[in-house]
Formats: C-alpha cells, sequence, structure tokens
C-alpha cells in the first residue's frame, strides 16, 4: 500500500483465501488485517470487506487547503473573532492565587466543586437530564473517550454530512466507520438517522447548535423526531456536541432525556468558541455508565485537567465574561448580510447559526480556485464532506461591513464563471 500498488479503494481478498495464498495461517492474516485497520490505513465494512482507505486516517482533513498568498484575505479557518473572546488575565490571576492557597496535588478530584456546580446548573437550565459532570481536554477528546468506552474497532458511527472534520478524522482513526447523515436547517434528517441506524450504525454524533459547517440548530419539533427515531434503536450510543454553548442564542433541544431516548447518551460543551480554543476545556454529562468510563479511561492517561484551567473558566462564568446574546448577535449580523448579499445575486447558502456561512458549488476545485485569485481564501468542502454535494465554508468571523459586498460579488463569479444568472 505504501509502495502505491493497492490504489485508494481497492478491495483486498477475503482473509482465508489471502492465508492460502500466502501459504499461512488465517490468524496471521487477520491480526493484519487488524493492524492495517486500526492504523487507519483500511476500512471494513462488513460483508462488503475491507478496502483501502482513499488516504491514512493519520492524515487531517485540514491538510485540505490552500496556501494563502500574502494579500489574500483568509475567511477559511473557522476561528472566532478574537475581539469578541474575552481577557483571560483577571481569570487566570485568580486561578493562580487558588494555586498559591493551596496546590492542587494527586488524589484531588478530578473536578473542581465549584466548575462541576457552575457546569451542571447550565444544564440544568438547559433541560439537559441530570447526570454527573467530568472534564475533558476539548470536545473532540470527551467524544473520543465516549466511542472508545462503548464501540470497538469495525463498528459505525452514524455522523451529520456535511461535518465536522476534525470529528470525520476522528472516527477512522480510531478503526471505526462513518455512516454520512444528511442534515437540513434544522438538524439531520429522520429518515437518514433510521437508514444509518439500520445499516448498522452504533453511535450517532449530532451537533445541537451552530453546526460546523452548515449553522443547523436542531429545532424542537425536529428534536421530538429524533427522540422517536432513536427510541426504536436504545442500544446505539447518542452524543450530542453543544459547542455553540455562549455563542448562539437559540434555545436548546437536547435529544436526551430522562427517560431514553437511548440507554447511553452524552452532551458535551466546549469552552473554545466564546472563550478561545486554547482553554482546551469542554464539561460533559450523560448517563452514570458513559461518564464513569469516560473520567475512568482519563485517569488512567493524562489523569485530569488542569485545576489551573478549571479555576480559569469558573472565574469567567462567576463573573459573565461572555455575553452570549451580544456574541451571537454580533455573528449572527454578519452571517445574515453575507447571506442576503449572496441570495441578491441568486447565489444559495446555509447559515442559520454560528460564524460559518456553507455554499453550495457545482465545480468545489474551480470555485475555491477562482476565490483565491479574486483575493478570498475559503475552506474547500471536501474538509467537512463524505458523500454530500460540494461546497465551500466562508467564516464571518472577521469580516467587516465593507467586505460584504465584494466577497459575495466574488462568491457568485466563482459559483457562475459562465456568467448564468442564477445558480441552483
Amino acid at each position: 500500500m505504501g509502495s502505491g500498488e493497492l490504489e485508494p479503494g481497492r478491495l483486498l481478498p477475503p482473509m482465508r483465501e489471502l492465508a492460502a495464498r500466502l501459504g499461512v495461517n488465517p490468524n496471521t492474516v487477520a491480526a493484519a488485517y487488524r493492524m492495517l485497520r486500526e492504523r487507519g490505513v483500511v476500512e471494513t465494512a462488513g460483508r462488503r470487506g475491507t478496502r483501502v482507505r482513499p488516504r491514512p486516517a493519520s492524515t487531517p482533513r485540514e491538510a485540505i487547503g490552500v496556501e494563502v498568498p500574502e494579500g489574500v484575505r483568509d475567511i477559511s479557518t473557522g476561528n472566532p473573532d478574537t475581539s469578541l473572546l474575552p481577557s483571560l488575565r483577571e481569570a487566570l490571576a485568580a486561578a493562580a492565587d487558588r494555586h498559591e492557597r493551596g496546590p492542587t496535588l494527586y488524589g484531588a478530584p478530578a473536578v473542581t466543586e465549584d466548575l462541576a456546580r457552575l457546569a451542571r446548573a447550565a444544564f440544568d437550565a438547559d433541560g439537559v437530564p441530570a447526570g454527573p459532570v467530568v472534564v475533558t481536554s476539548g470536545s473532540l477528546d470527551a467524544i473520543e473517550r465516549a466511542l472508545t468506552a462503548h464501540l470497538k474497532p469495525g463498528d459505525a458511527v452514524a455522523v451529520e454530512d456535511p461535518g465536522w472534520g476534525s470529528l470525520l478524522d476522528l472516527i477512522p482513526a480510531l478503526g471505526l466507520r462513518a455512516l454520512p447523515v444528511a442534515l437540513d436547517d434544522d438538524g439531520p434528517l429522520p429518515d437518514a438517522v433510521e437508514q444509518a441506524l439500520r445499516q448498522g450504525a452504533r453511535a450517532l454524533v449530532v451537533t445541537d447548535r451552530a453546526q460546523n459547517p452548515t449553522g443547523a440548530v436542531v429545532s424542537a419539533e425536529r428534536a421530538r423526531e429524533l427522540r422517536r427515531t432513536l427510541a426504536g434503536h436504545p442500544d446505539v450510543l447518542l452524543i450530542e456536541d453543544d459547542h455553540g454553548h455562549g455563542i448562539v442564542d437559540l434555545p436548546l433541544h437536547p435529544l436526551a432525556g430522562a427517560a431514553g431516548p437511548t440507554d447511553h447518551w452524552m452532551l458535551v460543551r466546549s469552552t473554545a468558541k466564546a472563550y478561545g480554543p486554547d482553554l482546551r476545556l469542554a464539561v460533559l454529562t450523560g448517563d452514570a455508565v458513559t461518564v464513569d468510563r469516560v473520567g475512568g479511561r482519563q485517569r488512567l492517561g493524562p489523569g485530569w485537567v488542569s485545576h489551573l484551567l478549571q479555576h480559569a473558566v469558573t472565574a469567567l462564568w462567576e463573573s459573565r465574561a461572555v455575553d452570549p446574546v451580544r456574541t451571537a448577535r454580533s455573528y449572527g449580523r454578519r452571517r445574515d448580510a453575507l447571506l442576503d448579499a449572496l441570495a441578491e445575486r441568486g447565489v444559495a447558502a446555509r447559515g442559520r447559526s454560528g460564524m460559518n456561512v456553507w455554499v453550495p458549488v457545482p465545480d468545489e476545485t474551480g470555485a475555491v480556485a477562482r476565490l483565491l485569485h479574486a483575493g478570498w481564501a475559503v475552506a474547500p468542502g471536501a474538509r467537512f464532506r463524505i458523500a454530500s454535494p460540494p461546497g465551500v465554508r466562508l467564516t464571518v468571523s472577521d469580516l467587516a461591513a465593507h467586505e460584504i459586498g465584494p466577497v459575495a460579488d466574488a462568491v457568485a463569479s466563482a459559483v457562475r464563471p459562465s456568467g448564468a444568472r442564477r445558480y441552483g
């Protein structure tokens, strides 16, 4: 495979057939296939066999991008507006003061009492079922621990398509298979979820708000529909990612409930978008078994998330350093202005919440290249897609009002290079 003799998508021989051809024990071939799968070189689809992956799981989707020349505006990053992030000076100083009074030593609880109390209160306010609180180093860390706690290599995970590129990287890196689920502005489509579950998905990952890259938000009605769908599959692990907490003013409609719809569930919130990606902290809750497994596995690795960070986040929450309404409106003004400008130019786009706008395009590579030539670097949709149609993602975080028209003009030209009046 490394030599290129087995091209991406190539179907490997059945294990017994290859063992007979090589004159070795079938267990030897099985072990080799398992090693290749765990390293993300091949993927197994049950009776459909084992195939070479399009690229190694260790190659991140972020590598699918463009080099941004000097003078080109980069609106591809997905980063928050730094002017909306709070100063960490006082929060970190408060954490340092607590450390001076009593340093955290081995044997201390993994989660500080104050952070757990505040996190649980916020979950309660949004109707998230009761459950213990665990702290991890970001949302992806929590999701990885939950998946490995319940699934085994070869299992399938239902994921939004288009969806979060880092999650789409993580799944094959764990030896799992991603089953794409289509979505609209109200979240995953129930029929698509049902299809993935019938195809054997052992877990479902849903972004509740500010879905990346489309900005979808799970509505109240969609949440009810998805709960009904999941009720027929109680053994499926439900993971909800509410990374938009703090930057979205639309209400949360959690799928998890005190009486189901699944036996095992987790809802995780990251501080990255509202307080800064470098804090590397997320809080989660879920059913007792899942939370215990996630926390237990963490104790065997890093042990705990630094109490200095936990105390800093506590100080930020207690001081209300971020106004979620103000933050949401700031992103909303820029996002809505861009959507309106694109609509005026006949370009369909999506962006109900968050900091990104998703634009379907007929030719992704061509659109990215034409936008780059026009002075705008955007994220290729290939970073976020499995089977969904081509598109590009634009981050509005630091777009100024006077830039909305020019970027809309550039997108319209990139989408319709022939000069046709309307796309879609």
